[in-house]
């Protein structure tokens, strides 16, 4: 095999709490992570030329050693002693900058595609082990689902998948800084705290209502005060019959739940009049990161 291409499943927050700052800077959180169907589809290749090389479809997408996939790549390359060339090419759909883990979900894709490609047969626990090293939620983007993250993000406890459901996503044209938003978070004078035991409960009962009448995320408080669209957005949401919109991450993405379609619909026509969405797409919960779509022989 010389090219494999993978489909890199973006990810949102369906309830998010921060417990502590450290004095090393990173913050301890307790959080529930959700795979859905919106994916970057990327292609590695073998060359015989050694080194790599990244080319992408988004202007704003750096393609040197910055890029969270070139960095992954590198460190697979190192820790395999990869003699071959690998070129990667990433089409993006996952809005950038947004919350929903566009580059960590890259980067998990880079590990998962070359370790199939070279055949290196590492298990996916090793290959977890790497990818925090360059992400706190890379290794979640390695297996994706549903999970309880705590830690800083890496400790992983997989949960059922939630009941069927629709998803209405909409990322207003701005971007925020996660470092902005956790800067200003100032955790210690927080009085309240998302219920993320009492939702892990609802998630393992099969019971979206009361998972839906639990949702929370306490990063909200900071990017809302900054950007009041995304409070705007959200009352939309609601107003078009979401059981509950939430922003995901540190935003600016936020996404509505609906248990019937024509509702989901009828919502996702009201972000795209807003005139404030950069993107919108009516989707659902998916239960992989990472999907191989195609594995074929290239001679080129």
């Amino acid at each position: 095999m010389d090219k494999i291409t993978i489909h890199a499943m973006a990810k949102i927050n369906l309830g998010l709490d921060v417990l502590r700052r450290r004095e090393n800077g990173y913050h301890d959180v307790k959080m529930i992570m959700q795979t859905v169907d919106l994916y970057d589809r990327l292609s590695f290749q073998k060359k015989k030329k050694p080194g790599i090389s990244l080319s992408t479809d988004h202007e704003m997408v750096p393609c040197d050693e910055s890029n969270l996939v070139y960095k992954a790549a590198a460190l697979m390359a190192e820790k395999y002693d990869i003699k071959e060339g690998i070129h990667i090419t990433l089409e993006k759909h996952i809005p950038i900058a947004a919350g929903m883990a566009g580059g960590s979900t890259d980067a998990a894709a880079a590990f998962v595609g070359i370790n199939r490609l070279f055949d290196l047969k590492a298990e996916t626990e090793d290959l977890k082990k790497l990818a925090v090293t360059i992400g706190a939620d890379v290794p979640y983007c390695i297996e994706g689902g549903t999970a309880l993250s705590e830690g800083i993000g890496e400790i992983l406890s997989p949960l059922p998948a939630p009941p069927f459901c629709y998803l209405v996503i909409a990322k207003p044209g701005i971007s925020v800084s996660t470092a902005y938003v956790y800067g200003n978070l100032h955790v210690e004078t927080l009085e309240h705290h998302p219920d993320i035991d009492g939702m892990t409960e609802a998630i393992q009962n099969g019971d979206l209502e009361k998972m839906c009448s639990l949702m929370e995320n306490v990063l909200e408080r900071v990017t809302k005060a900054k950007y009041p669209v995304i409070g705007d957005l959200e009352s939309i949401l609601q107003e078009k019959g979401a059981i509950k919109s939430m922003m995901s991450g540190s935003g600016p993405t936020v996404f509505g739940i609906f248990n019937e379609k024509e509702k989901a619909e009828a919502a996702l026509e009201a972000m795209k009049e807003t005139g404030y969405c950069e993107q919108c797409v009516l989707t659902t919960f998916a239960k992989e990161a990472q999907v191989v779509v195609e594995e074929m022989e290239d001679n080129n």
